[in-house]
Formats: C-alpha cells, structure tokens, sequence
C-alpha cells in the first residue's frame, strides 16, 4: 500500500465530518488557515512591491532609450546579484531563490527596456 492510499483522508479538503473523526485536524487545520492567511499577505505586498519595481524600471528604460544606452547593464547585474545574495543568507533564505528572482525581473525589464527602445 502507497503512502497517499494509507494516509487517505490526510490527502483531500478536511471538512467537518473528518475533523470530528479525527480531532487532531482541528489544530492543524486552524494552523494552516493562519499561514496560508500570512502568506496571502506576503504575496499582496510582493506583487505591490514588484509593481512599484517595474514602475521605476520602466523609466530607467525610458531614460535609457533616451540616451542610447543598451538594455543590459552587466556590471550592475553581477554587483546585485552579489548583493542579493548576501541579504539572502543574512536572512535565512537560500541565496539561489534570490538570485532566480533577479534573473526573472532583470530579463523581464531587459524585455521592457527593449521595447521602449524600439518605440523610440
């Protein structure tokens, strides 16, 4: 027999009549409804966040057009992503997330910059 058909009830929604059968749930189903509440509010201020970063970004871009400057600015990649990573450990986090989450918004802006590039 697997782990899943095992654990069984342990693997779907808990409702009402499992909670009863199996009153350890309540806990940690009350547990889990207040992290997942703390991590809907980190979410809403990460995507505010990243808003707020590609505002600034985008007239980097236009400034960039402007004077004719390339998209990339490799030296400034490699100094953040240093940068990065060291409040990364400093944090607790594993340095590697830190650093895909800089690929993912330095290409996106590179896209951006591109296109404003392009418009100009």
């Amino acid at each position: 027999m697997s782990d899943n058909e095992q654990s069984g009830w342990r693997d779907c929604t808990i409702d009402a009549a499992e909670a009863r059968e199996h009153p350890e749930t309540t806990e940690a189903v009350q547990a889990i409804e207040r992290l997942r509440g703390s991590i809907d509010n980190v979410d809403t201020a990460i995507v505010m966040l990243l808003a707020e970063r590609f505002k600034y970004t985008a007239q980097i871009g236009q400034w960039k057009a402007r004077a004719g400057f390339a998209p990339a600015d490799n030296e400034r990649e490699h100094r953040q992503i240093a940068r990065l990573r060291t409040l990364a450990e400093q944090a607790g986090l594993d340095p590697d997330i830190a650093e895909s989450y800089h690929t993912f918004v330095v290409s996106e802006s590179k896209t951006r910059h591109e296109r404003i590039a392009a418009r100009s």
